[in-house]
């Protein structure tokens, strides 16, 4: 019966040390988080910025409908090469033909008419000229015969000449006198008749330009009935038959699509930049474009163009023609260039670019997921024995109340068991570490996990570190 006892009195002391033990354990331990750890370590960072959209051409034509009718002619095909000023295709144009050829027949009416007086008026300053040499003849033998009028006057005064002679004299002159003034009425008459001619060869011309410039406008109506080509290129969309009736646009209705002609000389990758990130995005800078069609290739590029309007993400329309002010996020769009597409690629395709916006060589670097913020108030530990200003009755100071909100990004350092919260500068962020330039030197170590551990630990708080895999931790 004693040695019962004995055995339950051990059993019941070693019980009691266990438990005094696990005790002693808890309480030591109480108060420590237990995180992971790292270092800060120097190596090569590249920033990128990451975006999707859909390849397309540099340079692309939709080709619609200006007129309405009927596709009479489809001269090509989807893929076909096509040159500039090439007629593409051919629309129902009875209508506007016959306007055009009753136009030109006007026009010819019109330009023979203008000959005619044109004609007219060049004989008229030909007879003009006849007209006007023989005034000039008639004046002459008019000052011929006034002063053989003259002298035979004298001469008759002077009784020197019978009166038969001066009379003959007087009649000559008087002759030669109307001969002139009929002479100088031609003239007249015939200047009369010229400013007439010219003025129907003035209204003939006004006629024959007015005919021009609207046959002008019924030969543009009739282009209209043809689709052309504006550049080089091949035909990328034809989502229209022959037989089928397109129409134009209206006000809030595109017109009909025809064709879509697209210049593969240059290739672009258009995608959609957030707008946090395009402030780092500048023009020529070097880009990775994966398209999803071709997987397992990379292709480069280089950014030839930027957006300077926001998108909305909603919508896709700008946000300038947005009638309603929103919040929501916003895109712009950048445009990368690749450098050797392949053959195979296609418009519309979808793409993902990383343009590498900088780069540093041996940066000393940490993890991003290691950067925190803090309050400047809760990094400093409060001193046993201390009131705060609130518990006094008086008002905090404004200054130390602002001072104490101030928020500090940074990091902690494992130093002794504890946590201590160190501020950080940085600089640009790599795809999983961020670059470090002032704060922390190389071979330090910091808390780098986890998450909840990071974002709840306290200054000069204890700290156990514990770098197993999450498949160990149980171990």
């Amino acid at each position: 019966m004693k040695k019962k006892w004995k055995w339950i009195l051990g059993v019941a002391v070693v019980l009691v040390v266990a438990i005094g033990g696990a005790v002693a354990t808890k309480m030591r331990d109480r108060g420590v988080v237990s995180v992971q750890s790292g270092h800060a370590v120097r190596q090569d960072l590249v920033s990128q910025v990451t975006a999707s959209g859909e390849i397309k051409p540099r340079n692309y034509v939709n080709i619609g409908a200006n007129v309405m009718g009927r596709i009479t002619n489809l001269n090509v095909r989807e893929g076909d090469r096509v040159k500039r000023n090439q007629v593409l295709a051919r629309l129902e144009s009875v209508q506007a033909e016959a306007d055009v050829q009753a136009q030109q027949a006007g026009l010819n009416s019109s330009l023979a008419e203008a000959a005619a007086s044109e004609a007219g008026l060049l004989a008229m300053d030909e007879n003009l000229r006849t007209v006007e040499a023989s005034v000039d003849r008639a004046r002459a033998e008019l000052d011929r015969a006034r002063l053989d009028f003259e002298r035979g006057e004298q001469l008759w005064k002077e009784k020197l000449i019978a009166r038969q002679e001066f009379d003959s004299r007087k009649a000559q002159y008087d002759a030669l006198a109307a001969g002139l003034r009929e002479a100088q009425s031609r003239v007249a008459q015939m200047k009369a008749q010229r400013q007439q001619t010219a003025a129907q060869l003035s209204a003939a011309q006004r006629r024959v330009s007015q005919v021009r410039a609207t046959l002008n406008r019924f030969s543009d109506v009739l282009q209209k009935h043809s689709a052309v080509s504006p550049i080089d290129g091949i035909v990328t969309n034809l989502p229209v038959r022959e037989g089928e009736t397109v129409v134009p646009g209206i006000q809030n209705s595109p017109a009909s699509l025809i064709m879509t002609i697209a210049d593969m000389s240059i290739i672009t990758a258009e995608v959609k930049v957030d707008e946090t990130d395009v402030v780092n995005v500048a023009m020529d800078q070097e880009a990775d474009i994966t398209i999803d069609a071709i997987p397992g290739r990379t292709f480069r590029g280089r950014v030839i163009e930027m957006g300077n309007t926001a998108i909305l993400r909603s919508t896709g329309l700008a946000a300038s023609q947005s009638a309603v002010s929103s919040q929501e996020a916003k895109d712009f769009k950048v445009v990368v260039a690749l450098d050797n597409p392949p053959a195979e690629i296609r418009p519309g395709l979808s793409c993902t670019a990383k343009i590498i916006t900088a780069t540093r060589d041996k940066a000393l670097s940490i993890p991003i997921q290691a950067l925190t913020v803090r309050q400047r108030g809760d990094l400093e530990p409060e001193k046993p024995g201390t009131v705060r200003a609130s518990t006094k009755g008086s008002p905090p100071d404004p200054e130390t109340v602002k001072r104490n909100k101030e928020e500090l990004q940074g990091v902690f350092l494992v130093s002794g068991g504890l946590a201590k919260f160190v501020e950080v500068k940085t600089g640009i962020t790599g795809a999983t570490d961020i670059e470090v330039l002032s704060g922390l030197k190389e071979g330090d170590e910091i808390i780098t996990g986890s998450y909840r551990a990071i974002r709840t630990l306290r200054n000069e708080g204890k700290v156990k570190i514990d770098n197993r895999s999450p498949g160990k931790s149980g171990d």
